[in-house]
């Protein structure tokens, strides 16, 4: 091989490495040209936009939030753990959610066709009167009030309350007023001889005695 067909040989080679690279070099010239309008059109709308905030915006002020952030670096965190413990939170109770508040809305929902809400509204604006009608001391004596009535009914409540009120209830219905008669003390001697006389007249004494103020 002469001389001169080895300064061909090498030339050869060098146009097969550089052909690639002029290839790449063209293509990053063409992405050069298609990219440069894109960023200039960019930039002129960041410029248009910070033209909008440019008196409420000033370099100092960012400057100032990057030092309140340094300075406050554990507020941030721990602010960021609460948020964590937070989302942990919700993914933990959101099974449960999925649960009760169904069964919650269903109770609501009876409550309210049983009108007990209509009930509670009621008893406000029964509160509200009250409130207009007596002063605070007032309504304080009524409190008692029925704190004491309450205790009363509870004594009504017995086996034996209950039986003597019902056996009073029926007293009325047992006489008729239009066959009372004037009587007089031979009479009333002669009525302690029926057996339901001397009983009634027992009785009496016995509330008597217990109508009694306690010593």
């Amino acid at each position: 091989m002469t001389r001169e067909d080895e300064i061909l040989e090498r030339l050869d080679r060098l146009e097969a490495l550089m052909t690639p690279m002029a290839q790449s070099a063209r293509a990053m010239n063409e992405f050069k040209e298609e990219l440069t309008p894109r960023v200039n059109e960019l930039v002129k709308h960041v410029i248009v936009e910070l033209a909008e905030i440019d008196s409420d915006f000033q370099l100092s002020d960012l400057t100032r939030l990057g030092k309140n952030m340094l300075r406050n670096i554990n507020n941030i965190n721990y602010a960021l753990n609460q948020l964590k413990n937070a989302i942990d939170f919700v993914d933990t109770a959101e099974p449960l959610m999925k649960i009760t508040v169904p069964y919650y809305i269903q109770r609501l929902d009876e409550l309210e066709q049983k009108g007990v809400f209509n009930l509670l509204t009621a008893g406000l604006t029964t509160l509200e009167r009250l409130a207009e009608t007596y002063s605070a001391e007032e309504i304080e004596q009524i409190g008692t009030t029925l704190v004491n009535l309450t205790g009363a009914l509870q004594k009504l409540g017995t086996p034996q309350a209950a039986s003597f009120l019902d056996h009073m209830a029926s007293i009325p219905g047992r006489v008729d007023i239009a066959e009372l008669e004037a009587l007089g003390a031979v009479d009333l001697f002669k009525a302690m001889a029926d057996e339901d006389v001397r009983k009634g007249m027992g009785l009496l004494l016995q509330l008597t005695k217990a109508m009694a103020p306690p010593a």
